[in-house]
């Protein structure tokens, strides 16, 4: 059977099949405040942005996602490793087949990248996901990964693409962009940066329900930025 992954990446349709596909919805919020920050330096423009209180780190061997780059995640946001080509397996040997395998190939690769690492704001009171994508060792830049990422999920615009160095040193590219639900007929805001290692790219995006969702959940993406570093 010939599916058409565009045809499939309405957002809502999107949270329903990753859920099932990855086991499960998350938690609800366990009724805590939500995170806050103070004002730090962020990006090469020199605004300012709020950053989260920090909650732990992911990245490094033995954290709940073993990554090429480790950072820092807000408090009481929860992560989950995700291994994407033992899903894709199980989804194409369920009773759906090969449609089961399309579908959820749709949601856990895009562009030049796999899904890695998924961590959840529900239990920070918000609806939303840091999601993290790595891709194979190559040639292409992370301002190229980052396009071709972008252009992977349907219906984007006016995106405003940026360079930005860590505290550390760290170089990548971000971007803000627009998504249009054709489903929803409902526009918002995302946002993902991209940085290159040894180990292949390494995409950071950030999504929500809707952009005051996004807008609220930034400070958490600000601190995962800021505190990014290859291992």
């Amino acid at each position: 059977m010939q599916v058409r992954v565009g045809s499939v990446r309405g957002r809502v349709v999107q949270a329903v099949v990753l859920a099932a596909v990855l086991g499960g919805c998350s938690q609800s919020p366990d009724g805590e405040a939500k995170a806050t920050g103070s004002p730090s330096a962020a990006g090469s423009a020199g605004a300012e942005s709020a950053v989260a209180a920090r909650g732990g780190t992911v990245g490094a061997a033995g954290s709940a996602c073993e990554l090429p780059v480790s950072f820092d995640i807000a408090k009481s946001w929860k992560p989950k490793g995700i291994d994407a080509e033992k899903e894709l397996s199980k989804a194409s040997k369920g009773s759906d087949g090969d449609l089961g395998g399309a579908v959820a190939d749709a949601f856990l690769r895009q562009g030049p990248v796999t899904t890695a690492c998924e961590i959840d704001a529900k239990p920070a009171g918000r609806i939303g996901f840091l999601r993290v994508w790595t891709g194979e060792p190559g040639d292409a830049d992370a301002r190229t990964v980052l396009r071709q990422f972008v252009a992977a999920e349907d219906s984007t615009s006016k995106e405003k693409y940026r360079s930005f160095r860590t505290a550390n040193g760290l170089s990548g590219v971000e971007v803000e962009y627009l998504y249009t639900s054709k489903l929803l007929e409902e526009t918002k805001k995302e946002s993902a940066l991209a940085v290159s290692t040894p180990d292949g790219p390494v995409v950071l995006h950030l999504g929500g329900m809707d952009t005051e969702e996004h807008n609220a959940m930034v400070p958490a993406y600000e601190l995962a930025k800021q505190t990014l570093r290859v291992r």
